[in-house]
């Protein structure tokens, strides 16, 4: 892994986009991916695409497009405390990117996406729009903290080994509030009251204490694609930059899983992402 923000020793993979080219090499990322719980594919984003992502993005989130989801309303740490206070009109994403304009779907269901998380999965994909399905924002002041959860907390499928493929449209690290990882975390056992009511790491906890030791803060650049297990713990910071940071966010399951029946994941349709068999 060349991230610099990265210990050295940190037993992690990174690859570029020819990977998806190349049946071994995209093997191999699989592999890496189901031992760490998460790879990083730089480069995966033309510039073309993230140009068109980002005016799109930008166009609606200037101008408030619904439906959109407010950082007062989850009242994170660094949140705004209500609707009504200095900061309330700050949006945390955009949601219902699907529906929203035909780059978001044809970023989240053709290729490279549908390859890369084919892969991933081991069976060819499906998307799920009960979850995700967003651009993130993270805005300076009054941006939130978001501690160390996993994805699966407000999930219900059959098999929770979910995949999240994260584009970034932007450079991504501490300093704006990027993601960080607890790799391998996605097989850990948890003992109990290690979470706390809403299903956050309880840091303090004597438990936690190995778990956080292996945290990698990820440095991210724009195109670039970070996928990761849903049970994966992974947390961000604020943004303490001068720029609103975005990305993009879709979650993917296999042919073989699916939604629990009267669950809110059960709720929205799940599209099913063609197959491309990589040449050898």
């Amino acid at each position: 892994m060349t991230n610099a923000a990265v210990p050295a020793s940190a037993d992690m993979v990174s690859a570029s986009a020819t990977t998806l080219q190349d049946a071994a090499a995209l093997h191999a990322l699989a592999e890496a991916f189901r031992r760490q719980g998460y790879v990083v594919v730089r480069g995966l984003a033309a510039p073309s695409v993230c140009d068109a992502i980002e005016r799109v993005a930008r166009e609606q989130l200037k101008s408030a497009v619904a439906p959109l989801e407010y950082e007062a309303e989850l009242g994170y740490p660094g949140a705004p405390k209500s609707r009504d206070a200095v900061g309330g009109g700050t949006v945390r994403r955009l949601r219902q990117a699907y529906d929203r304009d035909p780059v978001f779907r044809q970023w989240a269901t053709e290729e490279p996406v549908a390859s890369l998380v084919t892969a991933l999965l081991g069976e060819p994909a499906r998307l799920t729009l009960a979850h995700h399905n967003c651009v993130m924002t993270k805005h300076p002041m009054y941006g939130s903290q978001t501690g160390w959860h996993r994805d699966t907390r407000y999930w219900s499928f059959a098999q929770p080994e979910l995949v999240t493929v994260w584009l970034a449209l932007g450079h991504e690290d501490e300093s704006n509030g990027g993601l960080r990882v607890i790799p391998r975390s996605h097989l850990a056992s948890l003992q109990p009251g290690q979470l706390d009511a809403a299903e956050f790491l309880v840091e303090s906890h004597p438990a936690s204490a190995p778990l956080l030791a292996d945290t990698v803060s990820l440095t991210l650049e724009r195109g670039d694609v970070l996928c990761f297990d849903s049970r994966l713990f992974h947390s961000a910071g604020q943004n303490h930059s001068d720029m609103v940071k975005l990305s993009v966010a879709f979650a993917y399951l296999g042919a073989g899983n699916a939604p629990v029946p009267g669950t809110r994941s059960a709720q929205s349709p799940v599209v099913d992402l063609p197959v491309k068999v990589p040449r050898g």
